[in-house]
């Protein structure tokens, strides 16, 4: 761990609100005003537009950021291929989807010197990131920074959710810092650096090959509620002015491929646009439930989705089960038993979750493909059915879930992997015959 990478983080600030058309400088006066393209960049900065839309798309779902740069990102050798080690990216092919249940326990800790772009693994993920429909599923373990070398997926965004230790991210347009009960999401194409803030750093990651996350629409709740744009943080302008050697590495299509250049990339002065970096705490997440009877659906947990050309059918949502009040009835209050057409990945940050008693644990990852039979264990049932309806409060569990419109293949390396917990189907045996006609 760096202690000034420490310091660095917890000196942060940041601009807020998600979607907005932000704008910030480094140096004063490195913004143009009243044009996007000068014919003589401010400061003798190059003037560049990062796409992360198509230029036609509606103006609700654009985006695009305009960089001004000491150098522009078409000033770089050749890249070439390197091996994709652990990373993997749809279509999976090398396994058929499996309807069984699944679950796992946290990656073994990574070797020494193990940085995040290394100690990235793959679990599984549906569609196909080249027609840019689906998402993968990613695990990282790291205890070393990412020393002169970047890197940026092409093939979707990458939503991080931290477990353990926590993240300084040095991103094009500036820096981020990111602990366990919170999230950051790299815009796609965006170039960045991670630097553990802790001896271990742990989490999980959602590479979103889709339309980009937004935040979804109310209905019937109103104006407020859930996740509030006000509440995610976007970096200021920070740059390297660094003229030494430094590592590009670019997921493009699955594979990765690296180009050394004789600067820093992250040399963006001034910029300004809406596709850009954020980090949100999920403990801020303003929880909406019932206050009569039944347990709500928990698509009212969701924090950001990816819509799909299907109205209502998310290519991803990502939904956190943040601290609430359940008051509910002559109600069972866990997550009742389900199947259901998405299909599931569920992730715990801390604590406990509170529909399975034992064998959930922070770090580890459930997954429900579509139609899979899921819900409490027998003990969480039992606890439940007998337990006095007075007013409870969850408070000792944070956790989320990637839920997707199509099943997810787990890699080889998953279904295969040691810390699979094979007697996952034990933990709803003994659910007894209850039934008197």
């Amino acid at each position: 761990m760096s202690e000034q990478a420490r310091k660095t983080a917890e000196a942060l600030e940041y601009l807020t609100g998600f979607g907005n058309e932000h704008s910030s400088e480094a140096v004063p006066g490195a913004l143009p005003h009243g044009r996007n393209s000068p014919q003589r960049a401010p400061l003798g900065l190059y003037a560049e537009q990062l796409s992360g839309s198509a230029f036609t798309e509606p103006r609700t779902h654009n985006r695009r950021s305009w960089l001004y740069r000491i150098r522009p990102s078409a000033a770089h050798p050749a890249f070439t291929r390197v091996d994709n080690g652990p990373l993997r990216t749809a279509p999976f092919t090398e396994a058929v989807p499996d309807p069984n249940r699944l679950r796992w326990n946290p990656l073994p800790d990574p070797a020494p010197g193990t940085d995040f772009l290394s100690g990235l693994w793959t679990l599984g993920g549906n569609g196909d990131a080249t027609q840019r429909t689906g998402m993968a599923i990613h695990l990282y373990a790291a205890n070393a920074p990412m020393t002169d070398r970047v890197f940026s997926s092409s093939d979707g965004e990458l939503l991080i959710v931290p477990e353990r230790g926590g993240l300084l991210l040095r991103t094009e347009l500036g820096l981020l810092s990111a602990g366990p009960g919170e999230m950051a999401l790299i815009p796609r194409g965006v170039r960045f650096r991670v630097e553990p803030l802790d001896e271990l750093a742990r989490g999980y990651v959602c590479e979103n090959y889709g339309q980009p996350f937004e935040l979804p629409d109310l209905g019937p709740i109103g104006a407020n509620g859930l996740a509030a744009a006000r509440d995610f943080r976007a970096p200021v302008a920070a740059y390297e002015d660094s003229e030494r050697p430094t590592e590009v590495v670019n997921k493009f299509c699955g594979n990765l491929w690296t180009a050394t250049y004789d600067h820093s990339p992250l040399d963006v002065v001034a910029w300004h646009g809406t596709h850009v970096p954020y980090v949100y705490d999920l403990r801020r997440f303003n929880v909406i439930g019932s206050i009569s009877y039944d347990h709500p659906d928990p698509s009212i947990f969701t924090v950001l989705t990816s819509p799909s050309d299907t109205p209502g059918l998310a290519g991803v949502d990502f939904v956190v089960f943040a601290p609430r009040w359940l008051v509910g009835e002559d109600t069972f209050r866990p997550p009742y038993f389900h199947r259901n057409v998405m299909s599931e990945y569920m992730g715990l940050i801390e604590g406990a979750y509170d529909a399975k008693a034992e064998g959930f644990v922070p770090g580890g990852g459930s997954l429900h493909n579509m139609m899979s039979a899921h819900g409490p264990d027998r003990e969480t049932f039992d606890r439940a059915s007998a337990a006095e309806l007075k007013p409870q409060k969850i408070d000792d569990g944070l956790a989320f879930m990637f839920e997707t419109r199509w099943p997810i293949t787990a890699t080889p390396q998953a279904a295969g992997a040691d810390h699979l917990q094979r007697g996952y189907d034990d933990v709803w045996q003994g659910l007894e015959r209850h039934f008197r006609a």
